[in-house]
């Protein structure tokens, strides 16, 4: 199997274990093969492979198939052992208690930003994601603040890297009105989105480097709920700046 086949077997895989995970319940060949746009003889291939590797079994009397808890358990363990996250997420707990809104945990990786760690808020409307989701480090309020902890030289030439796609209107598509918005967060020490890469919603959001490595927070929620709360929610995020600095302090 070459390299582009390999990627492809796992993207595949990927997939497979998203669509039990939308679907909410087994799902039969012919399911997985619409949700995923694979071939039912691939589709039986891959699920074979898994069901042997103890991943998914088959119900017998539909034919039809779900994951066992092998991978829920490994995702466990391997969570475990990621200390630091396991140290910010109280501070980012206590954030989301102390605002009602939805905290995110992430780290820019390239053009993106990862969420590591989302807790949701308690309004019932609120902003919803999930820790994996990727989102373009120019139009978000952790992406700014992560790149506010690079050196000017090193600012400049990942600024130059980005591509400034507009997802709204209020995008910051050019590269100097980009750095000019950073170096104002960096001047008043956090960093704002207002519906840069979803309309209606605002983030605030600051960032540290913490055993070396830069890690951001933010708050993000209905763009007129946290306007209104502007004040409030940016000193319970200036004390969750203070708990982080406490950890990289121990």
């Amino acid at each position: 199997m070459n390299s582009q086949d390999q990627v492809k077997a796992a993207s595949r895989t990927l997939d497979l274990f998203e669509a039990f995970a939308e679907a909410g319940g087994p799902l039969s060949l012919t399911e997985i093969s619409q949700r995923i746009g694979v071939p039912i003889s691939s589709c039986h291939s891959l699920v074979r492979t898994l069901q042997v590797r103890g991943y998914v079994y088959i119900l017998e009397e539909r034919k039809r198939i779900y994951p066992t808890k092998r991978l829920f358990n490994i995702a466990q363990s391997i969570g475990r052992y990621d200390s630091l996250l396991e140290r910010l997420t109280p501070i980012a707990a206590s954030l989301a208690k102390a605002t009602g809104e939805t905290v995110i945990i992430g780290k820019m990786q390239g053009d993106i930003v990862i969420y590591l760690e989302v807790i949701p808020g308690s309004h019932t409307v609120r902003y919803t994601a999930s820790p994996g989701d990727t989102f373009p480090t120019h139009s978000t309020a952790l992406g700014k603040s992560t790149l506010s902890l690079l050196s000017d030289v090193a600012l400049d030439k990942a600024i130059s890297k980005l591509e400034f796609t507009a997802f709204t209107a209020a995008t910051i598509t050019d590269p100097k009105a980009f750095k000019q918005d950073i170096l104002e967060g960096r001047a008043r020490g956090y960093f704002l989105t207002r519906g840069e890469t979803v309309a209606d919603v605002m983030g605030i959001s600051i960032a540290r480097r913490i055993g070396g490595e830069p890690y951001a927070i933010g708050v993000a929620g209905p763009a007129s709920r946290l306007e209104e709360n502007f004040e409030a929610y940016l000193a319970a995020v200036k004390d969750a700046e203070s708990d982080i600095d406490r950890i990289d302090g121990d």
